[in-house]
């Protein structure tokens, strides 16, 4: 792949493509201390089902959209062999607990993937004209035989809503709809129901059929067996708005009695917790309190930040009505991001300070791969904007400072609670200065946009004669009249010196750089 300097984006990345990420791969990072260095304590995975096996037109019809995202299940019983096998991914989780970490897991219960004839022709059903091995995007929906009734050898009427002969079509509301015009289970429907036909004949599935369950029942229990079996921490659930509350609900109540059930078995291994997390993606929600958190979740992303970050709203009147919802609603939880791959990439020339918006934001923060070594995004596309924001990551084009100025950031982040969950006070307008304390006493002072000799007033954080040290910029000294004076590198990072080294296992230079 190529750099295109003018557009400052990747333009011959393969759009839409599987580009060889692995679980193994992430375990390797673990082990590496990547996540550790840069202060996370939770890892978010893509799903891990088995995906259908070839591919489908983009939205456009103008390049071949392959399940690499994890959003196009086929199997919810078992691993998708291209992302790694069961115990590589047993590897990662207790790699990651043993140093603290906690693993999400991305789930869909909205819907499966969509019909094609790859995975028609490995599950035995047919449906599709001879001749399908060479279609493009252009012509793909040619060569599908509408009148054929093997459509039901598939997942069947009884479980999804589809396109297809024999199927009722999607509804008009979030729930019936068929998002992307995927086929959309019928998590809503209280009938029994069996298990489809296709799945009675794959040969490797772990599915099998249950007794007086409903397709809600039959999904809980395929993603709940996973924190049964592994352990995950939680879930990220995808498409929340489109899935019925009661379902989230029954969703939570098994994950969670699974967790403890996992615990009970596990309560001695490092890093082992009882603890199960619901993060829900509401498409456009922002940090209200809404009813999502009455049926199972425990936090949403907050769809709003990257928004107000690139309208150049002021940052005090962000951070402040961030803290203020946090402390009116004891419930609400919510995570902030700069970049997404339900969005896009925030611009590359303003990485640094969105960045250091960010890490300093009341409320949980979600650091997309690539933020911090300045991935590009990949070429755009009209019809599936989304896509450029999901281009390889950077490993042999890191930006080491820019690596740096996150690890600064998330680390001072994570030794001080205050910063997400304390109550936020602004001390100037110019420069920017704000403080955060919470009930624990934890305190600290950020100075933000400042370069050179600074002067500042630290009495109301800081009583004179005490030890303090700036995590950005490494300065170290004692607090006299009220005042500290130090040079500043664009960020003060104010934390008591409690004598330990300062970051002592990181190099500067950039450590974990392959």
């Amino acid at each position: 792949m190529s750099r295109n300097a003018a557009s400052a984006v990747l333009d011959d990345c393969d759009m839409g493509a599987f580009y060889g990420g692995t679980i193994d791969g992430v375990t390797r990072k673990i082990r590496d201390r990547w996540f550790t260095d840069l202060g996370v304590n939770t890892i978010l995975i893509s799903p891990i089902f088995e995906q259908i096996a070839g591919w489908v037109p983009s939205a456009g019809k103008d390049f071949c959209h392959y399940a690499y995202h994890g959003y196009f299940t086929l199997d919810y019983t078992v691993m998708d062999r291209r992302f790694g096998n069961e115990a590589d991914l047993r590897d990662l989780v207790d790699c990651a607990h043993a140093v603290g970490i906690r693993v999400l897991l991305d789930v869909v219960l909205n819907h499966p993937g969509y019909p094609e004839p790859s995975t028609f022709r490995n599950v035995g059903i047919s449906g599709w004209d001879p001749g399908w091995e060479a279609a493009e995007p252009k012509n793909f929906y040619d060569y599908m035989n509408r009148s054929s009734s093997s459509f039901n050898d598939w997942w069947g009427p009884d479980w999804v809503r589809c396109d297809l002969p024999g199927y009722s079509p999607g509804g008009c509301d979030d729930y019936t709809m068929l998002l992307h015009g995927l086929p959309d289970f019928k998590t809503e429907d209280e009938r029994f129901v069996s298990l489809p036909i296709f799945l009675r004949n794959k040969a490797d599935t772990r599915a099998m059929d249950m007794p007086d369950t409903t397709v809600r029942g039959y999904l809980v229990k395929w993603l709940s067996d996973w924190v049964r079996e592994y352990g995950f921490d939680g879930f990220r659930c995808d498409s929340a708005r489109h899935v019925e509350p009661e379902t989230w609900a029954q969703l939570k109540h098994a994950c969670v009695q699974a967790k403890r059930e996992w615990w009970e078995q596990q309560r001695d291994r490092s890093g082992a917790t009882p603890h199960f997390w619901l993060l829900g993606e509401v498409f456009g929600h922002g940090v209200e309190r809404s009813s999502y958190f009455d049926c199972g979740f425990d936090s949403l992303l907050n769809f709003s930040f990257q928004e107000d970050i690139e309208r150049g709203i002021h940052l005090d009147a962000l951070y402040e009505d961030y803290a203020a919802q946090l402390h009116e609603h004891s419930d609400l939880s919510f995570v902030s991001y700069v970049s997404s791959h339900d969005t896009h990439l925030l611009d590359r020339r303003k990485i640094r300070e969105g960045s250091a918006a960010l890490m300093l934001a009341p409320g949980g923060v979600l650091l997309f791969y690539g933020d911090e070594t300045g991935r590009l995004p990949g070429a755009p596309n009209e019809q599936d904007p989304a896509q450029a924001a999901r281009s390889p990551m950077n490993w042999g084009a890191t930006d080491a400072q820019l690596l740096m100025h996150w690890r600064k950031l998330s680390r001072f982040r994570t030794r001080h609670p205050a910063v997400a969950n304390g109550v936020h006070l602004k001390l100037f307008d110019c420069p920017y200065v704000f403080a955060r304390l919470d009930t624990t006493g934890d305190r600290v002072l950020v100075a933000m946009a400042v370069d050179g000799y600074l002067s500042l007033p630290v009495g109301e954080m800081f009583a004179d004669g005490q030890q303090v040290r700036d995590a950005y910029g490494g300065w170290r000294g004692v607090v006299k009249d009220g005042r500290v004076s130090l040079n500043a590198d664009g960020f003060v990072l104010l934390e008591t010196d409690d004598g330990s080294a300062w970051y002592p296992d990181m190099d500067c230079r950039g450590r974990g750089l392959p």
